[in-house]
């Protein structure tokens, strides 16, 4: 098993990681979505890819078993995070059949040391049921924010 950080000659593997993980994350959602969703993805990492997107993982036979993908971002800086550099971490995603032997934790150790490197002062992530644990023996600790998260949905919305 080798684990590494991918680039663009492995968009194809991580598009389908990333869709492998959506269908278990959201089992409502409609095959067309999907569709949908994965050219949307081939475009997304052509264009972001070793640029702001970094993804990290394991390989066994030349094969992805393992995923995990970084977002940097760079916003105006704060009193929580002075370089103005964070991190968002998507798709942790590792194949049924190679989960439980500690593959994840080795690829967030591995995100995680890139993060350091690249000078990020916080990395954040939305962890699943089955996520937290794993997280929370990494050190995450969970955002309380005085901010209420909120969102605006434009599909659902006559406001324009």
């Amino acid at each position: 098993m080798e684990f590494c950080r991918f680039g663009k000659n492995e968009i194809d593997s991580l598009v389908k990681m990333r869709i492998m993980y959506l269908r278990e994350d959201f089992k409502e959602a409609t095959e067309k979505q999907f569709s949908e969703i994965e050219k949307n993805l081939y475009n997304y990492f052509e264009k972001h890819i070793d640029k702001d997107l970094f993804a990290f993982g394991a390989m066994e036979n030349d094969k992805i078993i393992s995923a995990a993908i970084l977002l940097i971002v760079e916003k105006p800086c704060n009193p929580r995070f002075i370089t103005g550099k964070t991190g968002e971490v998507f798709s942790v995603y590792t194949l049924p059949e190679y989960r439980r032997q500690g593959i994840a934790m080795n690829v967030m150790k591995m995100l995680m040391r890139f993060s350091q490197e690249k000078n990020l002062d916080i990395v954040n992530l939305k962890a699943t049921q089955d996520g937290y644990p794993l997280y929370k023996k990494l050190g995450f600790v969970e955002d309380n924010s005085c901010c209420k998260p909120m969102k605006y949905i434009f599909e659902d919305s006559d406001l324009l």
